[in-house]
Parts: C-alpha cells; sequence; structure tokens
C-alpha cells in the first residue's frame, strides 16, 4: 500500500477545518496511520518546502507557516498520493472543483488549506521528516469491504 504525507496549514487548523479534512479521507476508504498537531521551525519548514526556496514567495510562505500550528499526517492506501491530491483540488483554490477542500474552503493560493505530496517519493521524504520516529501500521478489518484483494 501506498502512503502520502498531508499537512493541514495554519490556515485550516485556525478555521477548524482539521476533522472535515480528516473525515474525507476516511470516507474515501484511507486509512490514517499517523496525527500531530505540530509547531514546525523555520529551519524545518525550510527542508519541506527546499524545492520552493528560489521562488520569490519562499519568505512569505515560510512565514506564514509558522504562523500558527499545522496538522501532519500520513495516509495510507491504494493510489493515496493522486487520489489525495484529487481530494485537496488545485493548488489555486480558484481553479479547484467544488467538493475538493481548496474548492470549498479556499479563496487564495496563499492561504489553500492544506498541502499534499506529488508523489510517492516525496511522500516518503515528507514522512520521514515530519515522523523521524515512524509511524504505526497495522491491519484493519475493514480492508475486505474497501479493496477487491
Amino acid at each position: 500500500m501506498e502512503r502520502t504525507y498531508i499537512m493541514v496549514k495554519p490556515d485550516g487548523v485556525e478555521r477548524g477545518l482539521v476533522g472535515e479534512i480528516t473525515k474525507r479521507f476516511e470516507n474515501k476508504g484511507f486509512q490514517l496511520l499517523a496525527l500531530e498537531l505540530k509547531a514546525p521551525s523555520r529551519e524545518h519548514l525550510e527542508k519541506h518546502y527546499a524545492d520552493l526556496s528560489a521562488k520569490p514567495f519562499f519568505g512569505g510562505l515560510i512565514k506564514y507557516m509558522t504562523s500558527g500550528p499545522v496538522v501532519a499526517m500520513v495516509w495510507q492506501g491504494k493510489g493515496v498520493v493522486k487520489a489525495g491530491r484529487v481530494l485537496l483540488g488545485e493548488t489555486n483554490p480558484l481553479a479547484s472543483l467544488p467538493g475538493t477542500i481548496r474548492g470549498d474552503f479556499a479563496l487564495d493560493v496563499g492561504r489553500n488549506i492544506c498541502h499534499g505530496s506529488d508523489s510517492v517519493e516525496s511522500a516518503e521524504k515528507e514522512i520521514a521528516l515530519w515522523f523521524p520516529q515512524g509511524v504505526i501500521s497495522h491491519n484493519r478489518v475493514i480492508e475486505k469491504l474497501i479493496y477487491e484483494n
């Protein structure tokens, strides 16, 4: 099974959307492996967003991301990276369809509620960064109702 890293950003935490976001992933059938409220340091966020460090908005992004707590999560399931990004919607909320998290709850790129890994490789790197102690894995009885095999 594939894993992904999903983070509710400070705007989503402040607006009380953590439960709604978690519910959407659970309703889809994905398994929650880890969830933690965190107050990441500037250095930690610079590592997480290292691929964006040359972008003109990088400083503002880091400042915003340190403005409040975030909720770090690991989800597991068949095709969870791609499906997770579909659940989140487009990076620009105005281009996101209704029914997606960003399409329903966000208006601006700089306050787009969530981060989701963009590939399996990125997911594993991000999971290791945010959960260096590892995550719990367990077999759910319900799996046979979600997957054919």
